[in-house]
């Protein structure tokens, strides 16, 4: 069972390894949704997210004959840093089976606290299933990312703090992959305020739990598609399904797409790094049909490598229409790309790319493609360059951007 007394015997233990993530009120959100909206930045954690919570408390609860044993779990990446810096505080051997997909960045971080990797299978689901075989041959202790009370209780010292520093908290928003995180904040957030919302966020490419809330039992998704690869799981926890189906009012899903555009907002806004995971509840923000109200977005981690931060960037200046792509047909006579370059000039935007093509017509004179690629301020700036050219005749036609 979950209870207030063991909530806040973990509450206790985690502050030996966790730091101290204070609320952050976002101005810029809380306009954009007429609420007042906190971010409980767990991205900030030693291991850059939340997960360390829980590892270590459920350690803490091992007899030592266990923890001698060796410990073993599955993770895509932040539960495995958690394990194994929890596993180094006290001592004892880790093992962490990730998906072959995990982020180069959570695999060199989980071996920098001393942990072995072992990289295997695409999803969480298929690392999951060989770490128990690993577990059954070595005699290892099996440590659970989310089904798991004990894992689930360390997770829920979020909503502790968040009620400390918010009493007054309506809604918190809560990421879902597996769901042990969801289950404890949300039940503990129930225990201390009955009347509190809690919503659950999932990935619309791996809405396990949404799925298995609307068949009223755990069920497995046949595939998971998301660039949230936290979240990216086939099939939430069983033991803790029953606390969820209790204590959470609502889930809601989010694009690919979406996500893209709140890194953009969070870097811009708040100086922060997110990882898709964790953006999950800033992007759910505006499908809240709520006014006046004060929100907690937990930003469950930050451990994104910078390949993947360049792509996202990218694609979401492309999405905002900060960068976009147009063709124009010109005669092929000297001059023509300066009078098109002067028309985008005289508007200030920012040329970043020129491709031309002489063969687009067997009449060379008669027409050319230039494809220009350039920086626009937004949507109206974007506009205003189109029509610009629209006028001079240039023929302008969008196309994907490829930089």
């Amino acid at each position: 069972m979950l209870t207030l007394e063991k909530f806040e015997e973990a509450s206790e233990i985690v502050k030996q390894v966790t730091l101290e993530t204070k609320l952050v009120y976002s101005d810029y959100f809380s306009q954009q949704t007429g609420n007042k909206v906190y971010l409980k930045p767990e991205n900030m954690q030693l291991t850059g997210a939340y997960k360390l919570r829980g590892a270590y408390y459920k350690i803490s609860t091992l007899t030592d004959e266990e923890r001698s044993k060796g410990l073993i779990t599955a993770s895509a990446g932040n539960h495995a840093q958690g394990v194994a810096y929890a596993a180094k505080a006290y001592g004892c051997k880790a093992t962490i089976v990730m998906p072959t997909t995990t982020p180069l960045i959570k695999v060199n971080r989980t071996k920098s606290y001393g942990a072995e990797v072992v990289l295997y299978g695409d999803v969480y689901d298929e690392a999951c299933a060989y770490a128990y075989e690993l577990a059954e041959k070595n005699g290892y202790t099996f440590i659970h990312p989310f089904d798991d009370l004990a894992v689930a209780t360390g997770q829920g010292t979020i909503a502790m703090e968040i009620f400390k520093e918010l009493p007054l908290v309506d809604y918190i928003l809560v990421p879902i992959g597996g769901g042990g995180l969801a289950t404890g904040v949300s039940t503990l957030a129930k225990m201390l305020n009955p009347n509190i919302k809690v919503i659950g966020v999932e990935p619309a490419g791996a809405n396990c739990m949404q799925e298995s809330l609307k068949q009223g039992k755990v069920v497995t998704l046949p595939g998971v598609n998301t660039i949230a690869d936290g979240t990216a799981v086939k099939t939430p926890g069983s033991n803790i399904f029953p606390y969820i189906q209790k204590n959470i009012d609502e889930i809601i899903t989010v694009e690919d797409s979406e996500l893209i555009v709140a890194f953009l907002d969070m870097v811009e806004n708040h100086k922060m790094i997110v990882e898709n995971s964790g953006l999950l509840t800033v992007a759910a923000l505006k499908q809240l049909d709520v006014k006046d109200k004060k929100i907690v977005s937990i930003l469950s981690g930050g451990n994104m490598d910078v390949i993947t931060m360049s792509s996202i960037v990218q694609h979401g200046l492309i999405a905002r229409d900060r960068i976009f792509t147009v063709s124009v047909l010109l005669p092929d006579k000297p001059g023509m790309l300066t009078k098109v370059s002067q028309v985008i000039a005289d508007l200030q935007g920012n040329v970043i790319k020129l491709e031309h093509n002489q063969f687009v017509s067997t009449n060379r004179n008669a027409a050319v493609e230039l494809r220009i690629t350039m920086e626009a301020f937004g949507t109206e700036h974007k506009k205003q360059i189109m029509d610009a050219l629209e006028k001079e005749n240039y023929r302008p036609k969008l196309i994907r951007p490829i930089l």
